[in-house]
C-alpha cells in the first residue's frame, strides 16, 4: 500500500479498508445469526460469534498473506493482520487453549516460508503474547478509563515490538517502522471506537427489547414475547413436522393473598414462583422459556418435546412449587399450582386453538380439586 501503487495516501485507503472489513464481518454475522434463529437451531450467539470470528479472521489473514507474498513489500499488510488478531482476542473475546498456539503458529510460518528466520519466530511469540494479554485485559479490567489505557498501552507496546522484528528481518528504514507503528496505533483507536459504537447500539437495542418483552415484576418473558414465540414455533413445528408441547399453570387461590395480605404479598408470591420455575428450567434445558401470560397465569413452551418428554420437567416444577412456604412479614404463605399440559396436534389450525386446548386442560385441574396436573 504505497503511494506509487495506490496513487492516494496509504493511510486513508487503510482506514476505509479496515472499517470495511469490520463492517462486512458484522453484516455477515447478523445474517448467520438471523438464519440460525429462523431455523430455531439450538446454537448460542456466543458460540456463533466465536467460531465465525475465528473463521473470518483466518480467511482475512491468510488472504492478506497471499497478497503480501506476491507484493514487492511482504510486510505491507502486517498492520491488518495485527488488527485481525486484536479483533479476535479482545473484541470477540475468543479464548484458544494455549497448547493450540504452537501448531497454529507452525502451520502459518510454514505457509509463510518463515521457519528459518529467528525474527519470524520472535514475531510469532510476540503475537501469541499479545493475544494472551488482550484476553487478560478483557477478563480482568472493568473500569472504563482503565480499559482504554490498558488496551492502548498493550497495542502500542506489542505493535512496536512486532514492527521491530519486521525491520530486523526486511531491513527497511526506521522512518517506515515509525510510520507503520503510528498507522497501527491509529487503526487500534479506530477499531476501539467503531466496535464500542456497535456494542453500545446493541446494548441499547437489547435493553429496549427486554423492556418490551419481559415482565417487570417477575423478570420472565411477557405475553407479547409469548405471542411472538408461539407463532414462530407453531409455524416451525408444522413446517418441519416437529413436536411442540405447552405447559400452562396458575397459582391456586391467588386472589386470597391479595385480599388478605395486600398486593405486595401477591407480588412476592409471583416472584417466588417465577424464580423456582426458572431454576428448574435452567437445570434441565435453558432453551425452554417461561412466560407470564396473565395475572397469576404462566406458560412454558417446549419446542421439539413430546408430552412424555416433558413429564420429568413438569413434575419437578409441580413438586418444587406445591406446599412451598413463603415468608411475608410475620405470615407464612403456602402456595400450590394447577397445571395443564398438551402437545400440538393436526387439529390445531392456529396458535390460539393450541392455547385454548391447553387452557382447557388447566381448568380441568382446577375444577377437579386443584393442585394437580392434567395431560
Amino acid at each position: 500500500m504505497t503511494w506509487s501503487n495506490w496513487q492516494v495516501a496509504p493511510f486513508f485507503t487503510s482506514v476505509f479498508f479496515v472499517l470495511g472489513v469490520l463492517a462486512l464481518y458484522q453484516l455477515t454475522f447478523n445474517g448467520i445469526l438471523f438464519w440460525v434463529k429462523w431455523q430455531h437451531l439450538r446454537i448460542s450467539e456466543t458460540t456463533i460469534r466465536t467460531w465465525y470470528g475465528i473463521l473470518y479472521m483466518v480467511i482475512f489473514v491468510v488472504a492478506l498473506q497471499s497478497f503480501g507474498d506476491s507484493a514487492n513489500y511482504p510486510w505491507q499488510f502486517m498492520n491488518f493482520q495485527i488488527i485481525g488478531i486484536i479483533f479476535c482476542a479482545y473484541f470477540l473475546n475468543i479464548k484458544l487453549p494455549y497448547y493450540l498456539f504452537f501448531p497454529v503458529v507452525l502451520v502459518f510460518m510454514t505457509l509463510n516460508q518463515s521457519l528459518g528466520y529467528w525474527q519470524s519466530w520472535a514475531h510469532a511469540i510476540t503475537l501469541t503474547l499479545l493475544f494472551g494479554a488482550l484476553n487478560l485485559i478483557r477478563a480482568r479490567v472493568k473500569q472504563r478509563t482503565a480499559i482504554l489505557i490498558s488496551y492502548s498501552a498493550t497495542g502500542i507496546i506489542f505493535g512496536g515490538l512486532l514492527w521491530l522484528w519486521m525491520k530486523l528481518k526486511f531491513n527497511f528504514s526506521w522512518q517506515i517502522l515509525g510510520q507503520e507503528w503510528l498507522y497501527l496505533t491509529i487503526f487500534e483507536g479506530l477499531l476501539f471506537i467503531y466496535v464500542n459504537m456497535l456494542t453500545q447500539n446493541d446494548e441499547t437495542k437489547l435493553q429496549l427489547t427486554k423492556f418490551a418483552s419481559h415482565d417487570s415484576l417477575t423478570g420472565t418473558e411477557n405475553f407479547a414475547a409469548y405471542s411472538g414465540a408461539i407463532k414462530q414455533w407453531f409455524e416451525f413445528s408444522q413446517r418441519k413436522q416437529r413436536p411442540l408441547t405447552m405447559m400452562m399453570f396458575d397459582i391456586d387461590h391467588f386472589k386470597i393473598f391479595n385480599d388478605t395480605y395486600g398486593h405486595l404479598a401477591g407480588d412476592r408470591v409471583l416472584q417466588q414462583v417465577a424464580m423456582v420455575v426458572q431454576t428448574v428450567l435452567n437445570e434441565n434445558d435453558p432453551e425452554v422459556k417461561l412466560y407470564r401470560t396473565g395475572g397469576e397465569e404462566f406458560n412454558i413452551l417446549f419446542p421439539s418435546y413430546t408430552v412424555a418428554e416433558t413429564q420429568v420437567i413438569v413434575t419437578q416444577i409441580f413438586l418444587a412449587i406445591n406446599h412451598q412456604e413463603i415468608n411475608f412479614g410475620t405470615h407464612q404463605l403456602e402456595i400450590s399450582v394447577s397445571v395443564g399440559v398438551s402437545a400440538l396436534t393436526t387439529e390445531d389450525a392456529t396458535p390460539l386453538d393450541f392455547y385454548n386446548r391447553v387452557d382447557q386442560k388447566l381448568y380441568h385441574s382446577k375444577r377437579n380439586g386443584r393442585m394437580q396436573i392434567t395431560y
